[in-house]
């Protein structure tokens, strides 16, 4: 029988306990002194912890899309090179639109793997956004073609796959393969409303995205709820009549 060992390693009260495995059967232990005590000095800090504990394929997840009335979540998981070095790249929020598209492909020519996952409106009504967002951050990581063998969350909700992974509050300000994979998910989503403003006109989907401002709020109560509205959001389902 081959014996292995898992490691139970105390992180930030704000993020939940990763398990990560040097080898068989697996016992709860606290690490002394802490793997993840405090924040990091190297934006790959998270990353090079893992993999001095043996793994190889850590993988930054990240989604974009939570809070809009309109259009999809999308997730992005990515795994990076161990010399990554990319300028300029950080969570995405605080990032101009065009310094996202700028990164964009130059984070998609240096990683090792990228997976994109989706989840849209339907599903969101029909599971809840949380559900819908585990939902397209496990997509995510099922098409990497390098299979990830730790994850690395943006948040502090673990994805629902058997694997050891890590939550990260402001993960995406912490670690470079959140950061990376939150710049993905944020361009790819952003490209998918350009293209149901396209589908969709009058509703302003290429400027707001989907969020709610006062202008797609007008436009809701003025043209109803176009196919790709989240029906069981305020600010939507009053629109939407008796079913």
């Amino acid at each position: 029988m081959i014996l292995s060992v898992a490691l139970r390693l105390r992180v930030k009260k704000t993020d939940s306990l990763a398990w990560l495995r040097t080898g068989g059967i697996m016992t709860a232990m606290t690490a002394q002194p802490e793997l993840f005590s405090s924040d990091p000095l190297s934006p790959l800090h998270f990353e090079r912890q893992a993999q001095a504990h043996g793994f190889r394929a850590v993988a930054g997840i990240d989604e974009a899309g939570r809070g809009p009335l309109a259009g999809p979540v999308v997730a992005a998981a990515v795994i990076l090179p161990a010399c990554f070095d990319l300028p300029g790249l950080t969570d995405s929020k605080q990032l101009s639109a065009k310094a996202r598209e700028r990164l964009y492909p130059l984070i998609r020519a240096q990683a090792l793997a990228v997976g994109i996952g989706v989840a849209r409106a339907e599903e969101i009504d029909r599971i809840n956004i949380l559900q819908a967002t585990l939902r397209s951050m496990q997509r995510a990581v099922g098409r990497l073609n390098i299979p990830a063998d730790f994850l690395l969350i943006d948040g502090n909700v673990p994805v629902p796959l058997s694997l050891p992974q890590q939550t990260l509050v402001k993960g995406d300000s912490r670690s470079l393969s959140i950061a990376a994979a939150s710049v993905l998910a944020k361009v790819m989503r952003d490209r998918i409303m350009v293209n149901y403003e396209r589908l969709f006109p009058g509703y302003g989907f290429a400027g707001h995205k989907g969020y709610g401002s006062a202008a797609h709020l007008q436009a809701i109560a003025r043209l109803g709820p176009s196919p790709c509205h989240r029906r069981t959001f305020g600010g939507v389902r009053e629109h939407c009549g008796q079913p």
